[in-house]
């Protein structure tokens, strides 16, 4: 009899998906995967900026430029969580798409695997090299201690539930579940806001905050992890599960699975890249413009964070059409989730530019540190519209399955145009040229995406 129910239960669940990817219409399926989405990105970086704004509260910015040190290695935590979550879920959906669910089935379980594996390496591999690491991303004398607490918690100790959680709420959304990986994600970033100052300000002693935001923040991601697991076990979702049982993936689907995975965690590596050597020019000027650049850096993110979740909540409907042979719809999709993102964009260019200062002062209450805050964020904000547009096509590309031309556009941004910007604009223009490098670098790979896309459209859509 569980068994009966457990197969009907599948079936209402497979339908509800059909209808979603099938026939809902486009802004309201786009409105149901991308608004969860949306929001747990929002609340995650709330997440991520929480730490930075009860460490600001101690008014040291050398505790600030600690914590920002860390946020290459984090990104690190995202680039092998894209490789299953990414190359795995944009799999998944296809497969979908192509009416595979036996396929699916294995792809799910391998991703989740791969993630667990994945992660627990590179914890282990960040503690065992952790001080040359922190040296070569720019930690000073004043700084290195905060690093190394705040590094050990968040990845040594957490990087394993961090990346799992990431990839089985990929997996999630990619197979409709958008509000249910949205709700969980949300809910790790509620608990780390609650969380930074019970053991910031008092469990832990005075000096020891930035320990306690790192402890904070990994309770928090591994609370999220095990709810995703319970929550898996408990949907009876007809893709997802995670035993072997069924083998790996045939080797078709591996392909497909690291052709993607890998270009999907190039971006945050070469992302991650970019804020290494903007981190290192600005640490050359000042700890000062280190620390207004790491509390930029995250403020920032706010309209980057809408347009990824309209990225993510339009993956998997593009690439279910696509696999299904319904082009126009996947091309409907598309072009809602860009005018959407132009809309936010435009308005938040507005907001920062009108209130710098008072996000700057939210942070930090350092005079020096907020004035020269204040120019960055004003300077770099400008670019949130090319920025949006540079990134909507790769993930787009990745959608298809197009694992290579993905990584040719992520390549293109990063290591041909945005990092070579960032010293040729240092050497003549300072830490003020840095700011600017953001809107010359996306301006003109948006438009070099553009077009990239429009020749691949004239030839195969």
């Amino acid at each position: 009899m569980e068994t009966e129910l457990e197969r009907e239960m599948e079936r209402q669940e497979e339908e509800r998906n059909r209808y979603l990817f099938e026939k809902m219409p486009v802004v309201r399926a786009l409105a149901a995967m991308a608004v969860p989405t949306v929001i747990s990105q929002l609340i995650v970086l709330v997440h991520n900026m929480a730490d930075t704004f009860f460490i600001g509260r101690t008014n040291d910015p050398y505790m600030v430029a600690g914590a920002a040190l860390i946020l290459p290695i984090f990104n690190v935590c995202i680039a092998v969580a894209n490789i299953a979550g990414t190359g795995g879920g944009t799999l998944i959906a296809r497969l979908m798409g192509a009416d595979e669910p036996g396929k699916a089935r294995r792809v799910a379980s391998f991703s989740i695997w791969f993630s667990v594996f994945g992660g627990l390496l590179f914890a282990v591999l960040t503690g065992v090299f952790m001080h040359p690491l922190l040296t070569f991303l720019g930690a000073s004398a004043q700084t290195f201690e905060y690093a190394r607490q705040y590094c050990f918690c968040v990845i040594v100790i957490g990087a394993a539930p961090t990346i799992t959680a990431m990839t089985m709420g990929n997996l999630l959304r990619n197979v409709g579940c958008s509000k249910q990986a949205g709700f969980a994600i949300s809910m790790g970033g509620v608990i780390n806001i609650i969380l930074d100052p019970i053991f910031m300000f008092v469990l832990l002693p005075p000096g020891m905050e930035i320990m306690g935001a790192g402890i904070a923040t990994t309770i928090a991601n591994t609370i999220t992890c095990i709810y995703f697991i319970v929550l898996i076990l408990r949907l009876h979702n007809p893709i997802l599960h995670f035993s072997l049982r069924d083998g790996l993936p045939e080797a078709p689907a591996l392909a497909s699975f690291f052709g993607v995975g890998l270009p999907a965690a190039m971006g945050p590596f070469l992302f991650d890249l970019d804020y290494i050597v903007l981190d290192r020019l600005m640490a050359a000027h000042s700890d000062i413009a280190l620390a207004a650049i790491g509390i930029v850096l995250k403020v920032e993110r706010l309209p980057l964070n809408v347009g990824i979740g309209l990225c993510l909540g339009m993956v998997p409907l593009a690439a279910y059409n696509y696999s299904a042979k319904n082009i126009p719809r996947m091309n409907e999709v598309f072009r809602a989730a860009r005018t959407a993102g132009i809309l936010i964009s435009i308005g938040s260019i507005i907001l920062y530019e009108l209130f710098a200062p008072q996000l700057m002062r939210i942070f930090i209450g350092d005079p020096s540190t907020i004035a020269l805050g204040s120019d960055f964020l004003r300077i770099r904000m400008l670019a949130t519209i090319m920025m949006f547009l540079s990134f909507i096509y790769v993930y787009f590309f990745q959608a298809l399955g197009h694992g290579r031309m993905s990584l040719l556009l992520v390549v293109l941004r990063w290591l041909a145009v945005n990092i070579p910007m960032l010293f040729v604009l240092d050497h003549f223009f300072g830490q003020y040229g840095l700011a600017w490098s953001q809107f010359i670098s996306d301006t003109f790979v948006a438009l070099l995406s553009w077009a990239v896309y429009c020749m691949y459209r004239r030839k195969n859509l």
